[in-house]
């Protein structure tokens, strides 16, 4: 007959603390300009893949200056449509962008938005959604007549603030240069 022991260690059980996996962050560099074919221009950062085929469910939806910034490393996409401005159509595309960021309503915590005007007087809002929303930053671009820009990051996991807040503020800035750096080309 066989005998098997257990014996145990006499040190004490310590729980793990709960905690996020370390992130590591690419560095800030631009290329400006990158970007063929298309009605506006601005700085991307260099681990972005800019993907101008843009789909749906399987379906291609490409229009043109429509594309999508991927940032592959971070799990995220910055989805951009572009609109030429018809008559009387601003006040509809404005009210869209506004309706597109109140869509998170019911799980975000806050949403604000912003006016802003960048360095050469292209003017726009920013959206700013707090809580655990699938899309945490929108904004949209105009000249108030002939072009109309709109853009919303999300992330291709599920939303939790507490985890991607490291990603969420480093894209914000990448958000902020584009913003900065944004002009039509015609």
């Amino acid at each position: 007959m066989a005998t098997i022991g257990f014996t145990a260690c006499n040190s004490r059980f310590t729980p793990k603390q709960n905690g996020y996996p370390a992130i590591t962050l690419p560095k800030k560099v631009y290329l400006s300009n990158a970007v063929n074919g298309l009605p506006y221009s601005f700085d991307i950062p260099y681990y972005a893949v800019v993907d101008k085929k843009v789909s749906s469910m399987g379906l291609d939806q490409s229009k043109p200056g429509w594309m999508n910034l991927q940032f592959p490393s971070l799990n995220a996409t910055l989805y951009i449509s572009y609109n030429a401005v018809q008559k009387d159509q601003l006040d509809v595309l404005v009210r869209d962008a506004y309706n597109f960021a109140n869509n998170h309503s019911n799980k975000a915590s806050f949403i604000e938005d912003s006016a802003f005007e960048n360095p050469i007087g292209l003017q726009g809002v920013f959206f700013h959604l707090g809580g655990d929303v699938a899309s945490p930053y929108q904004f949209f671009i105009t000249d108030s007549s002939r072009h109309f820009f709109r853009a919303a990051l999300y992330f291709d996991t599920t939303p939790n603030t507490d985890s991607l807040a490291p990603v969420i503020d480093f894209l914000f800035q990448d958000l902020k240069q584009l913003v900065q750096t944004f002009h039509w080309k015609s």
